[in-house]
């Protein structure tokens, strides 16, 4: 159920539903070019080629600028023949997934970022200054679905004007090569 002051920001209601949506997907048994009120309707639905989608991925936009929010996060991963030794790496990406609300807040949102890959679960950009920069039509490199990165991060929602929502999905699990 969402309170009233959750629909003073349309952006943070609509976030709240997509947890919802999913937390309610979830709860069946599942784990953990449309609009959102769309995506959450099919991740919903009951028919039977939309059971195995878990989340509704998202994009948003920035108050002021009205640009996407390309975030990006550090990881730390295993030097590949070096058990003993790791790197730091960065990611960007503007494509998220809603982990949970901070509790005692109205807006603050956990997410995960989630990295576009291709038919081979692989990353189609390292990085980029706009949106289309992580999305490739060129084959084989084509975005056909996303990775989860582990990497989350803490946003308030009330700085952001917008939100896309994408179709839902089942996103790949961490890339753990070692």
């Amino acid at each position: 159920m969402i309170h009233h002051e959750y629909k003073k920001h349309c952006v943070c209601s609509t976030v709240h539903k997509i947890v919802a949506a999913q937390d309610k997907k979830a709860a069946e048994g599942h784990h953990c070019r449309a609009s959102c009120e769309n995506s959450i309707k099919q991740l919903l639905s009951p028919r039977k080629n939309n059971n195995d989608k878990t989340i509704i991925p998202f994009i948003l936009y920035c108050k002021y600028s009205c640009k996407p929010f390309i975030a990006s996060g550090i990881f730390k991963h295993p030097i590949y023949n070096y058990p003993k030794h790791s790197y730091y790496g960065c990611l960007e990406t503007p494509v998220l997934k809603a982990k949970k609300f901070i509790k005692g807040t109205h807006c603050c949102v956990q997410v995960e970022l989630l990295q576009p890959v291709n038919a081979n679960g692989l990353p189609v950009a390292d990085g980029g200054d706009k949106l289309c920069d992580f999305f490739c039509h060129k084959t084989p490199y084509k975005t056909i679905q996303f990775r989860e990165t582990g990497i989350c991060l803490t946003i308030d929602l009330e700085d952001y004007s917008s939100i896309q929502c994408l179709d839902p999905i089942t996103p790949l699990p961490p890339y753990h090569p070692c």
